[in-house]
């Protein structure tokens, strides 16, 4: 099994909204996908700022792309997204698990 981890940052007064927007959209999206098993979405306010960490669960790596696209290390980004985000990191990591 793969672990997918992406972040992202929104300022303190779209962490609510950005929350509500993850639930209803994401979350749907990573779940009817074939290949996904699982996920985890965390936040925090830290530092004045909203952080958001998705660690998603996946067969391998190859069905991923299912879910991506063929770079399976870039990161994927909803059009909403521009309406939250302060920034948009390019990359997501990826590891093997081993235990769960």
């Amino acid at each position: 099994m793969i672990a997918r981890i992406w972040h992202g940052k929104t300022s303190i007064e779209n962490f609510g909204a950005y929350t509500a927007f993850l639930k209803k959209v994401a979350v749907s999206d990573y779940q009817k996908t074939t290949g996904f098993k699982a996920l985890s979405f965390l936040r925090q306010i830290k530092n004045g700022e909203g952080h958001f960490t998705l660690i998603t669960y996946w067969e391998n790596l190859e069905v991923i792309k299912n879910f991506a696209g063929q770079d399976i290390e870039k990161a994927k980004y909803y059009p909403e997204d521009n309406n939250y985000l302060l920034e948009f990191e390019e990359t997501v990591q990826h590891f093997e698990v081993f235990a769960s």
